[in-house]
């Protein structure tokens, strides 16, 4: 990683999601974890109670419903940023 690199993500703090996105932020948390972890497990990374690289191990291998509540809201802010900016970028969602 070259040292002066900084990091500059498109400001969405004026983006205001309606309501009715609520499900699809959640919807799309559970297929980020999914993701996730389909792809460790191609790698060949298996659940353990703690994380090990070099055992390719890692707590958070089961499904979305039983990760901590920490770790949903990891996925979720994924989600939502995600929405975020393709409303700023003038996109718009619907059903």
């Amino acid at each position: 990683m070259k040292k002066n690199y900084v990091p500059q993500p498109m400001d969405t703090s004026d983006v205001l999601l309606p309501e009715e996105l609520n499900v699809l932020i959640e919807q799309m948390a559970k297929n980020v974890h999914e993701v996730w972890a389909q792809s460790r497990m191609e790698q060949g990374w298996t659940y353990g109670e703690e994380r090990s690289d070099v055992l390719k191990q890692h707590p958070c291998l089961i499904p979305y419903e039983e990760l901590p509540e920490e770790e949903k809201t990891y996925d979720r802010d994924t989600a939502l940023g995600t929405l975020k900016l393709i409303c700023k970028l003038g996109f718009k969602i619907s059903k």
